[in-house]
Parts: C-alpha cells; structure tokens; sequence
C-alpha cells in the first residue's frame, strides 16, 4: 500500500472519482515500474494561474502547464534505486519507513482543456498526467526523442493496463 495525499487547493469542483483515478494510476506505476518499496507521494490539483505561478518559481518558465514533477531523487539511470539504498537516511521517511517519492501538481483547468483537445474524458487526461508525472518521479524524462518514445511508451502500457484508452 503506498501513502498517496491529494490537495485540491485549486478553488475548482472536480469529479471525486479523479481521487480514486489518481491513486488508482499512481499505485500501477509504481507496481509497473517494480519498485520494491512502500513509498509516498503527494498530489496537489491547482488552477492555471497557480501552476503559472509554480512553473515560474521553480522552472523560471512564465506559462501555465499541464502537470508538474518534484522528485525526491536524482537518479542516475531512470529507475535506478541504487541511489537510495546507498544512502536511505536521505530517501526514506524515518517514522513510516516509506520511500519519499516526490511531488506532483496538476492543473485541473489543464485536464479540463486538453480532454477536450486531444477529444477522450477528463478521466483519461487525469489519469494520463499523473502516470506522466510518476514516471518523472522515476527519472524519466522526454528531453531526447529516444526518452520521449520510451516515456510514451510506459505511459500508454500503464494506462492500457488501467483501462484508460483514449476512447475511456
């Protein structure tokens, strides 16, 4: 069981269901990937404005965006835990024993417009940027072609797990 807490500090009504479609995704991931650990991770759902105002801090881009990634770890190779298990004072909560994983923030006017755009349901959407973001709090990253076709790739093979297809 993995300790997944999700804020909506958005200001916006969502469906309930994405709470249980977010943690539903986050935990696949994490199965899929093989991670041997317990682990926690944290969501918050924002408006454009607020994720604006992230990006911009954090990314020093000045635009709104879809879904961003904290990871807790810089990994070498992505899904690399020898990082962890090297040093697991640095990488594990020390009252739950849980692996910290990271952060993700969604911007659920984001989910709202690109289900539209790319024409499936907000379900799929959330569910699509949270499986995105998880792998980024794997070390997985799109910066080459060679890392987006393999990030497309786990992210289709988890959601078709899941039963997200671009049609759910």
């Amino acid at each position: 069981m993995m300790n997944i807490s999700i804020e909506n500090e958005s200001g916006l009504n969502y469906p309930e269901e994405f709470n249980q479609i977010i943690s539903r995704i986050v935990n696949a991931s994490v199965d899929f990937l093989k991670c041997p650990y317990e682990c926690q991770v944290a969501v918050t759902l924002v408006n454009d404005e607020q994720i604006h105002e992230i990006n911009l801090e954090n990314r020093n881009i000045d635009r709104a965006t879809d879904v961003l990634s904290f990871p807790m770890m810089d990994f070498d190779q992505p899904n690399d835990l020898s990082l962890v298990e090297a040093n697991p004072q640095d990488y594990f909560d020390p009252e739950s024993g849980e692996l910290l994983m990271g952060d993700i923030v969604i911007s659920l006017e984001h989910v709202s417009a690109q289900a539209k755009e790319y024409n499936h349901s907000e379900r799929r959407e959330i569910a699509f940027l949270t499986a995105h973001s998880c792998l980024h709090l794997f070390g997985y990253d799109h910066m080459t072609d060679e890392e987006r076709l393999e990030m497309e790739k786990l992210q289709e093979e988890i959601l078709q797990k899941e039963g997200f297809t671009r049609d759910a």
